[in-house]
């Protein structure tokens, strides 16, 4: 049988919680220190923040989030049975602000934006080549509001994609073998929105 991890909330209201995680081929939760300096970014607008954790995973952003106020989570991620565990987390916490939808984050970010997140989780597994195109489809389809945070994860020693024209790349480190950023989407005017990485 594999083995199941567990992951613990750093911060908020849940801090302190420890959640099974399954054994899942890619699955690389954010670690604690990286999670801690993460969300002392972003305590200026969490709280009642609508947040989108694209790639899910272990849900360790998203949890996080909703754990240190944020107003409504949405959670994609395609395994079943991470789905599942990620279900039966937010069960054992009582997080209602949080949804957890089975879906690819690519397909599911190329539809018309029902209404923007002010907060964007992006660490999608590295070997799959998802930033990019992930970043591309956000700014497409309106799903980040003027003055979101859109956080960013890569391995170590690369570089991000090229931000879109109104993105600014406010904070970047590197933590052992990944590089982390929180990037800001300013107002703009919308033919510098479309200035995103090309294909």
């Amino acid at each position: 049988m594999a083995r199941t991890s567990q992951l613990r909330i750093v911060g908020g209201r849940y801090r302190g919680r420890r959640l099974p995680v399954p054994a899942h081929p890619g699955l690389r939760p954010t670690g604690d220190r990286t999670r801690e300096t993460l969300f002392n970014w972003l305590a200026p607008v969490v709280a009642g923040a609508r947040c989108l954790d694209a790639f899910a995973g272990s849900g360790a952003l998203g949890l996080e989030a909703a754990s240190r106020g944020a107003g409504e989570v949405v959670m994609l991620e395609r395994a079943g049975q991470v789905v599942r565990q990620l279900q039966a987390n937010v069960r054992t916490l009582g997080a209602t602000e949080i949804q957890v939808r089975q879906a690819d984050a690519l397909r599911w970010l190329a539809a018309a934006a029902d209404a923007p997140f002010d907060i964007v989780f992006l660490d999608p597994p590295f070997a799959d080549g998802l930033l990019d195109p992930a970043i591309r489809l956000l700014v497409q389809h309106g799903w980040v509001a003027p003055g979101a945070r859109v956080y960013l994860e890569a391995p170590a020693r690369s570089e991000f994609a090229a931000l879109p024209a109104n993105w600014e790349l406010a904070r970047d480190k590197t933590a052992g073998q990944v590089r982390y950023g929180l990037a800001v989407v300013a107002e703009a005017p919308s033919s510098a929105v479309g200035d995103s990485a090309p294909d």
